[in-house]
């Protein structure tokens, strides 16, 4: 075998230290800013390239981005994020995501924000105790703060209905022809086309306003 040649191949094959450090952001909606991830992420040494990032709800966990990242990490890699809740929407979840990364993947995890969830630092076993520790109490907590925000929200609202606030589209005013045209539409003088129509209404809105129109 010619000299030097395991260390030039593994010269070749071995990543960078830019390639094994990730980042991964996530915002549950489209309307909310990502930046201050992102603003993180780049603080710890993350490349601008090596950070994904999904815009949607974790409702059902189908997160594109976080599927590529699961692709490309490598046993020795790092992880970066900037809380815990980025990995799942609720206990369960996080921890399942925890495991399949440190576990199933060999990669290392760092919360930016809780410093002692960082399992390249402590692989002894009073360090992965910790770690464990640790990891179950904020998940638990990030759960239970998800659940008392729905709770506050659902409070709020059955509070605001209570005092006739409406939620939705307004309703739009009846046009003063619309009780001769509902009568007409109903005694067949006119079909529900030509009664939308002559109010100005769509023919869903006309049909369904016309259902309650002896309510109102």
């Amino acid at each position: 075998m010619e000299p030097g040649f395991l260390q030039r191949h593994y010269t070749v094959e071995r990543k960078s230290d830019l390639d094994i450090i990730y980042g991964y952001a996530r915002v549950s909606s489209a309307e909310q800013n990502e930046r201050r991830q992102l603003i993180a992420l780049s603080g710890v040494g993350v490349p601008p390239q090596n950070i994904f990032v999904d815009k949607q709800s974790g409702k059902d966990f189908d997160r594109p981005q976080y599927k590529k990242l699961l692709a490309k990490l490598q046993a020795g890699d790092l992880l970066y994020i900037q809380s815990i809740d980025r990995l799942g929407r609720d206990y369960a979840e996080i921890q399942e995501q925890w495991r399949v990364i440190t576990k199933d993947k060999g990669v290392d995890i760092a919360v930016i924000d809780m410093p002692l969830l960082n399992t390249k630092n402590g692989k002894d076993l009073l360090g992965t105790f910790i770690a464990d520790l640790v990891l179950q109490i904020l998940s638990f907590v990030a759960q239970t703060e998800r659940e008392n925000i729905r709770s506050r929200q659902a409070q709020g609202i059955a509070a605001a209905k209570s005092k006739g606030v409406r939620f939705g589209r307004p309703r739009r005013d009846l046009p003063d022809c619309f009780a001769d045209a509902c009568r007409a539409w109903r005694a067949g003088r006119l079909t529900g086309v030509q009664a939308a129509k002559l109010c100005g209404l769509p023919l869903s809105t006309f049909r369904d306003r016309a259902k309650k129109f002896t309510d109102e």
